[in-house]
């Protein structure tokens, strides 16, 4: 997110956080390496052919699930499809502002997109009704609520809880309605750099006097399936190995704790 639309953190906030994390700690108590309490409510929206809403820390987001037959796309004709898309509410935060996709919801909706897409959690090709003729179309469409920082890794857990429960409504074309076809379980874990710390899962105040901030999403074998990188500063060779390595094993904790 454009650094301005963040506002701005007092300097004796920003004295405080930083003077924590020379301490090892950070100003709610974690350790560097510890996301929020996560929430997640799976089935949040009736009829929704899935959903799901999380809270982490106070910032929370809906996802929700909707499937219907259509052409595939020409280059993969017996392939799904899946789309991704991001709405910032106005009432979730002071900037957000009604109208078309901004920056910061078209670059949540890729992120999100390819850490499921590149780690081909849904098997595509079992949801081809004709081969190069009808597929089935997944689109996944996230609202934001309230933001309080770290939109990533909230929209990803959402997105895979509401897609893991989701409904294919075949009996609509005259088959059986089956669940969506997954193969596995990609979790995204963010990290913000502040000073020369990296924090796991930041907030808004740490994302306010951040330098810069990587996405590593994984898969249960520990591969990485995607990586980005946001804000305008850089990271050494040394931290993006780092947050390769806590990304995993942060990923691995949280599949264990939310996802059995």
């Amino acid at each position: 997110m454009p650094r301005d639309e963040l506002g701005i953190l007092s300097e004796i906030k920003r004295s405080y956080i930083m003077r924590r994390l020379k301490e090892g700690k950070r100003s709610d108590d974690r350790n560097l390496d510890q996301f929020r309490e996560a929430t997640i409510t799976p089935n949040y929206i009736v009829r929704a052919a899935g959903s799901s809403m999380v809270t982490l820390g106070k910032t929370k987001v809906i996802a929700g699930v909707k499937i219907e037959a259509g052409e595939p796309f020409p280059d993969t004709p017996n392939q799904g499809v899946l789309t991704t898309n991001v709405e910032l509410l106005p009432m979730a935060f002071p900037t957000f502002e009604s109208g078309p996709p901004n920056e910061m919801s078209i670059e949540l909706a890729r992120v999100v997109d390819r850490g499921i897409r590149e780690s081909k959690m849904i098997d595509l090709q079992k949801l081809v009704i004709e081969p190069a003729a009808k597929v089935w179309i997944v689109f996944i469409d996230i609202n934001v609520l309230d933001f309080d920082g770290n939109l990533i890794d909230a929209c990803t857990l959402a997105s895979v809880s509401a897609l893991k429960t989701a409904i294919v409504p075949a009996s609509s074309i005259g088959g059986k309605d089956f669940t969506v076809p997954t193969t596995c379980t990609p979790i995204s874990v963010t990290m913000a750099k502040i000073g020369d710390s990296l924090v796991v899962d930041p907030d808004l105040e740490e994302e306010q006097i951040s330098q810069g901030r990587i996405t590593v999403t994984t898969s249960e074998d520990g591969h990485i399936k995607a990586m980005q990188k946001g804000d305008v500063g850089f990271f050494t060779m040394d931290e993006i190995k780092k947050a390769i390595i806590t990304s995993s094993n942060v990923g691995k904790s949280l599949r264990e704790k939310y996802f059995g």
